[in-house]
C-alpha cells in the first residue's frame, strides 16, 4: 500500500516535468519565461519565430505524447487481460494492421494514379487519417462479428493475428504496384510519430482521447472479474462473451484513433502494463489503469523528447526511441521482480 501511495504522484510529477522539458527543449533553445509567456497570452515583444514553435509544433507534440501513450497503454492493459496473455497489445488483433490497410489504399493508389496525396499538405494529411480510421474500424467490426461465433479466446487471437497478416499481404501487393515517392510517404506513415498532428488536428484527437480514456475507468470492476477466469466470472453475475465484446471494442477504438493520428506506435501498449505490475505490484486494475494511463503518458512524453533532442535537425522515428528507451526498463523491472520472487 505504500508503494501505492507515493508512485502515483511520482507518475503524476514526472508527467509534469517531462511536458514543461518537452515545451522548453529542442533544436531551438527557448527561455522558460518566454514559453509562459506564450503560452499565457502575455509579452507581445516574444519572438514570432518562437511563438510559432511553441504553439504549432512543441505544444501539440506534447498534448498528443500525453493523450497517445496514455491510450495505447490502457488499450495493451485491456488487451492483456481479456485474453490472458502477456504478449497481447494494442495490434494483436490486427486493428493496426486495418489502419495501414486504410493509409495504404489512399497513399499508394493515389500514386498509381498519378496523384500524389503526400503533395497535398493538409487534405492529404486529412485524407489518411479518415483512411485509417475507417480501415482499423471495419477489422474492429469483423473482430466484433467473429467474437459473438467463437467461445475461445484463443481461436479469436488466433483470427485477428491471421487478419493481421492478410492485411500485411495486400499491402505488399500495393506497394508492388506503387511508384518511388508514394512507398516513401507510407513508410514514413509507419514509423510513427507524435509530431504528425497538426495544431488544426490535435483538438479533435485530445477531445476524443478525453472521451474514451474514462470509459476505460469504468471497465475497471468487470476486468478484475475477467482475470478469475470465464468459469468463476459467470457464477458472478457476468456476462462474458458482452464483456469481451465491450473490452475489445473500446480497446480498438483507443488503437485506431491513435494509429489514424500518430501511426502504428509499438512497444509502448505491450510493455507499459507489465512495467506498471512490476512497479505496484499488483493485478487489481483499480490500481492499473490509472497507473498505465500515468506511465504510459510519461513514458511517451520521454520518448517525444529524445526524438527531437536538443542539437539534433528533425525528428526521429518514435517507433525507434519507445523500443530503445522502454525495452531495458521492463528487462530490469521484470528481473527484479523475478528475484524477489525467488527470495521469497
Amino acid at each position: 500500500m505504500k508503494r501505492r501511495g507515493w508512485l502515483m504522484p511520482a507518475l503524476g510529477a514526472a508527467i509534469v516535468v517531462l511536458g514543461v522539458a518537452n515545451l522548453l527543449l529542442g533544436s531551438v533553445d527557448i527561455p522558460f519565461r518566454a514559453v509562459l509567456d506564450i503560452l499565457f497570452g502575455g509579452g507581445d515583444d516574444t519572438s514570432e519565430v518562437w511563438r510559432n514553435i511553441v504553439l504549432k509544433s512543441r505544444l501539440p507534440q506534447t498534448l498528443t505524447a500525453l493523450v497517445a501513450g496514455a491510450g495505447l497503454a490502457v488499450s495493451g492493459l485491456e488487451m492483456q487481460t481479456v485474453f490472458r496473455n502477456p504478449l497481447a497489445g494494442p495490434s494483436v488483433l490486427g486493428i493496426s494492421s486495418g489502419a495501414s490497410l486504410g493509409v495504404a489504399c489512399v497513399v499508394l493508389v493515389s500514386g498509381a494514379g498519378g496523384h500524389a496525396l503526400s503533395r497535398m499538405g493538409y487534405f492529404g494529411n486529412m485524407a489518411m487519417t479518415i483512411a485509417a480510421i475507417g480501415g482499423a474500424l471495419a477489422v474492429m467490426a469483423l473482430i466484433a462479428w467473429v467474437s459473438q461465433r467463437v467461445r475461445g479466446n484463443v481461436t479469436l487471437l488466433i483470427i485477428g493475428v491471421m487478419i493481421g497478416y492478410v492485411a500485411n499481404a495486400v499491402i505488399g501487393v500495393l506497394k508492388f504496384f506503387s511508384v518511388e515517392e508514394e512507398i516513401r510517404a507510407y513508410v514514413i506513415w509507419g514509423l510513427g510519430s507524435f509530431a504528425r498532428v497538426s495544431g488544426d488536428q490535435v483538438m479533435f484527437f485530445v477531445a476524443a482521447m478525453c472521451v474514451l480514456l474514462p470509459l476505460s475507468l469504468l471497465l475497471t470492476k468487470t476486468l478484475n472479474l475477467m482475470l478469475l477466469g470465464d468459469g468463476y466470472a459467470r457464477n458472478l453475475g457476468l456476462d462474458v462473451r458482452r464483456a469481451r465484446l465491450v473490452v475489445i471494442a473500446l480497446s480498438g477504438v483507443l488503437t485506431a484513433v491513435v494509429t489514424a493520428y500518430c501511426g502504428p506506435v509499438m512497444f509502448l501498449g505491450l510493455a507499459v502494463p507489465h512495467l506498471c505490475r512490476g512497479l505496484f505490484a499488483t493485478s487489481d486494475h483499480r490500481v492499473l489503469t490509472p497507473a498505465s494511463m500515468l506511465c504510459g503518458a510519461a513514458l511517451a512524453l520521454l520518448c517525444n523528447l529524445i526524438a527531437r533532442a536538443p542539437g539534433f535537425e528533425g525528428v526521429l522515428p518514435v517507433n525507434s526511441v519507445t523500443a530503445l528507451i522502454g525495452a531495458p526498463v521492463v528487462m530490469w523491472v521484470l528481473f527484479r521482480k523475478r528475484k524477489n520472487d525467488f527470495a521469497e
